[in-house]
């Protein structure tokens, strides 16, 4: 058989914000057809209209192309010749396949009330049974397998309620290969008859699935964890429509954890756990909550991929960041893990970190420019790219810059007391009143001849490198840490190292 064009798709329901597991899916997908030059479609699952949430499908197409991994055809991006992508627009295709099941005996019409089916998932609860319908207990309720045929005929013209249910076989072993688990068996005594269609004219999830799949000639299902119990539905509906040899590959993803390990990570844990669960912050239109997205936290998008990308798959080296070109070149199904990936803050932080340090000083500078303006403080611009330049190693967000830099724009009135108590004694005057002389006579004041002045200083007053070189930083910028110090100080410059220093005699006590 001549080998397919790789197909694959990301098909989210519009029920609400696009979870940071659903973009790891998207990406997963993403990587795959790149790495096989192949199509990766955005398609939209709404068959359940009544979960629908205004501004989901927005929000949805948003939030890819915000983290940079846009499907080459879908909803938002452009149609390609399997249109539509949203299931509600495909609604009349897919009764012509409901009735070629029920016409080949693979499905039937079910037509039980609520209270009815309640009754009979008590009855079997009750008897210490599985309550569910399949094809013991179908048996015993109204569909068209237990009623006459003219019954069933003018119920459905009567315009009765009803829905279309799979006939499964009673015990039969249904096996299919997972890319990422291996093989699969599932007997079909634990499945129920799920429901395919209903009589408002739209499928559930399932068939939708199946046909859309079909149709768009999708070669590769990578979805969630949570759609493995699903598939070997999947595996019959493809068998019982006819198209079992063009039926996807199937790849079920490891379920993404809370950093305890503790169960799923979810929705519901949106800032409950001190991080984001979403890409972009949401506003949930039924109750006004809002909930923080990575980009408005901080994050850059290139974080946010290589650390998704490391959430269930390793590239077998050493090698911790990629741009999405590597990442494509080196993704393979075959080392996405089983188990399930922990989402560990500390190391979202790390990948943010290292991500700002390839930012540009000129980029950085312009966003340090815009925090500076809320203390009305203005500086030059090669001022605050050399700032940039000093500090993008220490902070882990953008929005940090200001805090990791205020001592550069404003003089330190207060002094790291920790600092003080341990290395302040009697000989630090004599070494800060030293330095300042020596400092006085530098004409070329680069971080070289600043930390010539220095250890002369220290020399004179015969003082250890390790018991002052702290005090100094606190001297000039107020605290602990910060970026290397004598490169801090000539940006500083002469006049500002030494006024820093003379007040800091005169305060320090």
């Amino acid at each position: 058989m001549t080998e397919r064009k790789v197909r694959v798709r990301f098909a989210p329901s519009p029920t609400g914000a696009l979870h940071i597991g659903g973009v790891r899916t998207a990406l997963y997908n993403y990587l795959f057809a790149k790495k096989h030059g192949g199509d990766f479609i955005l398609r939209i699952e709404d068959t359940d209209q009544g979960r629908f949430v205004p501004g989901a499908e927005e929000y949805i197409i948003e939030s890819l192309k915000w983290v940079g991994i846009e499907p080459n055809e879908g909803i938002g991006f452009g149609d390609g010749p399997f249109a539509p992508y949203r299931q509600s627009d495909r609604k009349p295709m897919y009764k012509n396949y409901v009735d070629q099941l029920i016409n080949d005996g693979y499905a039937y019409y079910a037509f039980d009330t609520a209270e009815e089916l309640d009754a009979m998932r008590d009855r079997l609860k009750a008897s210490n049974v599985d309550s569910k319908y399949d094809a013991i207990t179908r048996t015993t309720m109204i569909n068209s397998l237990t009623l006459p045929e003219d019954e069933t005929k003018r119920r459905l013209e009567n315009g009765d309620a009803y829905v279309v249910r799979i006939k499964l076989p009673r015990k039969e072993e249904v096996k299919f290969h997972d890319e990422i688990r291996g093989w699969v068996t599932v007997n079909t005594s634990t499945m129920d008859d799920k429901v395919l269609f209903k009589s408002d004219g739209m499928p559930t999830y399932h068939m939708a699935n199946i046909v859309d799949d079909y149709s768009m000639q999708i070669t590769h299902v990578i979805r969630g964890e949570e759609w493995l119990p699903s598939a070997p539905l999947h595996v019959l509906l493809y068998r019982y429509l006819g198209w079992e040899a063009v039926m996807p590959k199937f790849a079920h993803l490891p379920l993404l954890l809370k950093p305890d390990g503790n169960g799923k990570l979810s929705k519901r844990d949106g800032d409950k756990l001190g991080f984001p669960v979403f890409p972009l912050e949401w506003k949930d239109p039924n109750s006004g909550e809002i909930s923080s997205g990575y980009k408005q936290s901080g994050y850059l998008p290139e974080a946010v991929v290589n650390l998704l990308a490391f959430l269930g798959w390793n590239p077998g080296t050493h090698q911790e960041l990629f741009t999405k070109e590597e990442l494509a070149e080196a993704f393979t199904l075959d080392r996405v893990s089983k188990h399930g990936a922990k989402f560990d803050q500390n190391k979202a932080k790390w990948y943010n970190q290292q991500y700002i340090r390839k930012v540009d000083n000129s980029v950085l500078a312009l966003e340090l420019e815009k925090q500076l303006a809320n203390y009305n403080i203005k500086a030059e611009k090669q001022y605050l790219e050399q700032v940039c330049a000093l500090v993008k190693e220490k902070i882990s967000f953008i929005k940090e810059l200001w805090d990791y830099s205020n001592y550069f724009f404003v003089e330190p009135t207060v002094y790291d007391e920790t600092v003080i108590k341990k290395r302040w004694n009697e000989k630090s005057p004599l070494v800060i009143n030293d330095l300042i002389e020596l400092l006085r006579n530098v004409s070329n004041f680069d971080h070289a001849n600043i930390e010539a002045a220095y250890n002369q200083a220290l020399e004179r007053n015969e003082v250890a490198n390790k018991d002052f070189l702290q005090m100094f930083r606190v001297c000039l910028s107020g605290v602990a840490g910060g970026p290397p110090i004598f490169e801090m100080a000539a940006l500083f410059g002469k006049e500002s190292t030494i006024t820093r220093l003379e007040n800091a005699l005169s305060r320090i006590k």
